[in-house]
């Protein structure tokens, strides 16, 4: 079993259920780093990724069997409650005997469910910073997670913004931090 794998995921879960948690009333309609996106639309893009993480890896199935089950508002009246439940529930099932080891097929193809909850701790550890940039939280993250997300996205990062998913790298300052690089390679403006 990867500990340090399932170390970073429980890790950036919690960081991101600390602001989640964090969110006042009045802030879930405020913008995001992420054009277009309120902090509603943030934690439910989130909280849907998490949500795909039981039937995919616990149960089994496939994207297809899934369908469309997790698109359109997943948080209902109580946003952090169904964070909380999505969030434990993925995590539940990264962590079961032998479920690293196991093969998952995703919509862009097969890969390794250590290679998803990779992708997915990354894509937890960015949004932390996009979710705390728009609440007015400290958007410090910690650097055992700037260096895991740097390390995972680091061998695709180019191709990141042509999956529209994600705008153009910037180019980071003279003599940024590692969280500014990594930032920056995401296209964020820190």
């Amino acid at each position: 079993m990867d500990t340090r794998l399932l170390d970073r995921n429980a890790e950036a879960l919690a960081l991101f259920t600390d602001r989640v948690h964090a969110v006042r009333p009045e802030q879930w309609d405020a913008p995001t780093p992420c054009t277009g996106w309120s902090v509603r639309d943030l934690v439910n893009h989130v909280t849907a990724e998490q949500l795909w993480v039981p039937p995919l890896v616990g149960e089994g199935r496939s994207v297809s069997d899934v369908g469309d089950a997790y698109e359109g508002d997943v948080l209902g009246g109580h946003p952090a409650v169904t964070w909380d439940r999505a969030a434990s529930a993925a995590k539940a099932a990264f962590r079961e005997p032998g479920a690293l080891d196991r093969g998952v097929g995703l919509s862009y193809g097969d890969t390794t469910v250590a290679a998803y909850c990779s992708q997915m701790t990354a894509d937890v550890i960015v949004h932390a910073w996009d979710l705390s940039r728009a609440i007015g939280a400290d958007d410090t993250l910690p650097d055992s997670l700037v260096g895991f997300a740097a390390e995972e996205v680091a061998p695709y990062a180019a191709e990141l913004s042509g999956s529209g998913l994600f705008a153009p790298a910037v180019e980071p300052p003279e003599g940024a931090d590692r969280q500014t690089k990594l930032l920056c390679l995401l296209g964020r403006r820190p």
